[in-house]
């Protein structure tokens, strides 16, 4: 025979009743029991939304105050230190008469000749009266290498610039002990 489920079996599933205010009771003691564990979760929620709080005001803070440092009291520090400093002397140039050269060349190939036309780059006026008398020796030292350089050694930038700075190598070995900031190129060109 089979047996219904009724009132009396439900009773005996467990602590919930099916009376009118007993299945709400239940319902309160297992929201409370979740309440209390909410509670114990948003507790350390609520304690790092406060650190990252203070943290976030702190940094807002400290970048306000250095960029008011700054700005302020840098800015008048920096101005009485450019009152100090002596602007910079322009450098001064001197030019190396024009040069022309034919290159080296692979047999049969036509002749090809490079014109050039170099300034040099001096710290300050007085070294071009000391340099002035080793403008042969300085002339000769560029002709003599420019002889030597073939059409491919003097391709793109990059042979430009190995080109500038050997010539200026070379002329600081001859006007030792004054020496040249820089050779310059007013004109350079391959026929």
């Amino acid at each position: 025979m089979r047996r219904g489920l009724g009132y009396g079996s439900l009773a005996g599933i467990g602590s919930i009743s099916l009376e009118r205010g007993g299945l709400a009771m239940a319902d309160e003691q297992a929201d409370g029991g979740a309440a209390e564990g909410a509670e114990a979760i948003a507790a350390p929620k609520g304690k790092l939304k406060l650190v990252i709080a203070a943290v976030g005001v702190i940094t807002i803070l400290g970048g306000g105050v250095a960029t008011w440092f700054l700005l302020f009291k840098g800015g008048q520090g920096g101005e009485a230190k450019q009152a100090e400093v002596h602007p910079a002397k322009p450098p001064s140039f001197m030019d190396v008469p024009e040069m022309l050269v034919n290159l080296v060349g692979a047999p049969g190939e036509r002749v090809q000749y490079l014109k050039v036309k170099v300034v040099l780059e001096l710290k300050e006026d007085k070294q071009i009266d000391a340099i002035k008398p080793t403008l042969p020796r300085i002339t000769d030292i560029f002709q003599t290498y420019l002889r030597e350089l073939r059409p491919i050694d003097l391709n793109g930038s990059a042979g430009m610039f190995r080109l500038k700075e050997e010539l200026t190598r070379r002329v600081n070995v001859a006007v030792a002990p004054n020496a040249v900031n820089a050779v310059l190129f007013k004109e350079i060109v391959i026929q």
